[in-house]
């Protein structure tokens, strides 16, 4: 769930990072869908009319940690936004046990060893 949250919070953050689209620095959603089950898997998705794009897909799954079974909330999504340079940044990622794991152009990659 900490995961849920953060990752969302940095979605939030980078949507209200975005260039706005209109005059008065305001975005309007063009599509939205959600979808959130009684067994805690969702899905959404928004894309507004400044180029904002955000999708998200989740299940919980149960992960052995020593001996207890513990549930995680596995995250697969994207979101994309222009940045004040006109550059498009675009951004996948996947959130588990393992933790947050995005991959983009933009990112900085580690040296080969």
């Amino acid at each position: 769930m900490k995961l849920f949250v953060g990752v969302l919070a940095v979605l939030v953050a980078l949507a209200h990072a975005a260039p706005q689209g209109s005059k008065d620095g305001s975005a309007q959603i063009v599509s939205q869908n959600t979808d959130i089950q009684p067994d805690g898997s969702f899905n959404y998705a928004y894309e507004t009319d400044n180029g904002i794009k955000v999708e998200d897909k989740g299940t919980i799954k149960q992960v052995k940690q020593g001996d207890a079974d513990v549930a995680v909330s596995v995250q697969t999504g994207s979101f994309q936004y222009t940045a004040p340079d006109g550059q498009v940044i675009s951004l996948t990622f996947t959130a588990d046990e393992n933790g947050f794991q995005p991959q983009g152009a933009h990112l900085p990659v580690a040296p080969s060893s």
